[in-house]
């Protein structure tokens, strides 16, 4: 038997296991494909090695093949060279081996944007705003922050010495690599009104464990609490189990949580609660918006369908697709998505179609009119097909051209720079406010870059002008235009004042974040955060909380 002909018949093989529900003609005709088009790319590869004009790099090539070949299935399914496993550690564990801390890149220099509390780079004293200028002897010159953060890393126990200017002086220090295990829950406290607050940033392992010591702390220490907030906005999922455990926090024991469905039907599973709930009288309430997927999903979609917890934000991302890891020759990693969640309530939140694409090769969003409706355990209708639809929803707040121009340029990470630099502490968190001393130090500073940027309307009004002169218009209303033009430059020239407020909530975050670190930043956000507040209102109203979760 010829090699073509054993290969054929192995790949047959491994057909008629996977695709249990395939006829035999449809079997033999998938593996006549696969063996097929293998030994078609195995001859373009050969081809190129042995003929193209230079040189072919054999792992970058067949990686940018391999990558090609899944950007064609979704944006989940990826392959991981040896090479990237302390990205995969960090994705799907919350650590890597490192020395604990953020860089950002800033006129063409590589600066620590913010160490993190207690982890290496913090114990031997390094800040936020230090320039990075070596690592291990090696210049970070031309360098990009990918290339920084890769040199930074490596395996816990070993030195990396780190070169950095502050203020004008080089400082030397040599940090000893940690296994770094970032905190799922950064923050939880008391807001106003008896209400606790835990903040979900991911579902890596453990995460369960965090939310639910954070939730009997709050307990404990404050016996008058009367809910409790879940923050999982801009969290964007992670281990299923973790969710499921979450749920079960606030849920009964035995309660089905989530069942996937692939194609192999042998690994479908269905996941419940499994231990005694902590508290299943305590009213809830859970934060999402947009960049809330997977696994928040799961948590916010499943305590939605039990009316265990009102949801409060916007409507979340709408990834109802679950993926595993799997182990490949050369310690290197696939990780695939293998099958599609379903909620209690039986409904799929997945939004985008990635089978199904228009004539420019993009995923299609499930329309309206395939939507299908479901009943919650109270009899409320819920939709699949579009990610978490909140019961209360709070109108998004956009920022504004100028905040996202400064936020752009680093304007609120360079003031901070110069800002620490005078000033050795500030008053704590919850004290800490821009006072009109700081805003106006801070305006002169922005003044100074001279910022340019383009609004919306004036995109509005330059189409108005070439749709007037396309259309031979312009001639009599190009006074009209032009008075607009002015009048709104007039008005454009007061944005700083206009949105102050909004900037300086940025600025406040960004420098509670250098004297306080990421607890900080949320304790300080908090008190004006529009979300927050209508859940402490809602939680805090019996009869409002009830109406919404259908209780009769």
């Amino acid at each position: 038997m010829g090699n073509r002909t054993k290969k054929y018949y192995f790949i047959a093989a491994l057909m008629l296991v996977w695709g249990s529900n395939l006829t035999a003609q449809e079997t033999y005709d998938k593996g006549f494909e696969i063996s097929k088009n293998l030994e078609i790319f195995s001859n373009v590869y050969q081809n190129l090695h042995q003929f193209y004009v230079d040189d072919v790099e054999p792992g970058k090539t067949m990686k940018v093949a391999i990558d090609a070949m899944l950007a064609s299935m979704d944006p989940y399914t990826n392959y991981y060279p040896e090479s990237a496993m302390e990205d995969v550690k960090l994705q799907l564990m919350g650590e890597y081996g490192g020395v604990g801390a953020l860089i950002l890149q800033f006129d063409s220099n590589i600066y620590i944007s913010q160490p993190y509390e207690g982890l290496p780079a913090d114990l031997v004293g390094l800040k936020a705003g230090d320039r990075i200028v070596e690592v291990n002897g090696e210049s970070t010159k031309g360098k990009t922050t990918a290339d920084v953060s890769s040199a930074m890393r490596g395996q816990a126990g070993t030195e990396v010495t780190l070169k950095v200017e502050r203020n004008g002086k080089m400082i030397t220090k040599t940090l000893t690599r940690k296994e770094i295990k970032m905190k799922a829950v950064p923050y939880y406290g008391m807001m106003k009104d008896n209400i606790g607050y835990i903040k979900l940033n991911e579902f890596t392992h453990g995460s369960a464990q965090e939310v639910k010591q954070a939730f009997r702390s709050l307990k404990a220490e404050h016996p008058e609490m009367k809910g409790v907030v879940l923050d999982l906005r801009g969290n964007g999922g992670g281990l299923l189990n973790e969710a499921v455990d979450i749920v079960n926090i606030w849920e009964k024991k035995g309660q089905l949580v989530v069942e996937t469905k692939g194609k192999i039907k042998a690994k479908n599973l269905k996941s419940y609660t499994s231990s005694t709930a902590e508290d299943l009288q305590i009213p809830v309430a859970v934060l999402i918006d947009g960049s809330s997927a997977s696994a928040s999903e799961i948590v916010s979609g499943s305590l939605q369908d039990f009316d265990r917890a009102v949801i409060v934000g916007n409507r979340s991302y709408g990834k109802g697709l679950v993926q595993n890891i799997l182990p490949m020759n050369y310690g290197s990693q696939m990780k695939v998505t293998v099958s599609k969640y379903y909620i209690p309530s039986g409904r799929c939140i997945q939004a985008i179609n990635y089978s199904d694409r228009d004539e420019n090769g993009r995923a299609k969003k499930l329309p309206d009119s395939l939507k299908t409706a479901f009943q919650t355990h109270n009899g409320r209708t819920v939709y699949d097909g579009a990610g978490i639809e909140p019961d209360v929803e709070v109108e998004q707040e956009y920022m504004s051209s100028l905040t996202a121009e400064l936020v752009r340029r680093s304007c609120f990470f360079e003031y901070a720079n110069i800002f620490c630099s005078k000033h050795e502490t500030i008053p704590a968190p919850e004290a800490f406010e821009i006072t009109d001393e700081i805003w106006n130090d801070f305006a002169t500073f922005v003044k100074s870059k001279n910022i340019t940027y383009k609004t919306y309307t004036e995109e509005v009004l330059a189409n108005m002008r070439q749709a007037a002169e396309d259309e031979h218009y312009l001639e009599s209303i190009e006074k009209d235009i032009k008075d607009l033009e002015e009048k709104f430059k007039q008005e454009k020239a007061n944005d700083l004042t206009k949105y102050r407020k909004e900037i300086s909530m940025m600025l406040k975050s960004e420098l509670l974040a250098r004297y306080y670190y990421e607890k900080g930043q949320i304790q300080g956000w908090l008190p004006d955060d529009p979300c927050a507040l209508k859940a402490i209102e809602i939680l805090n109203n019996t009869d409002q909380y009830n109406k919404i979760l259908g209780k009769k």
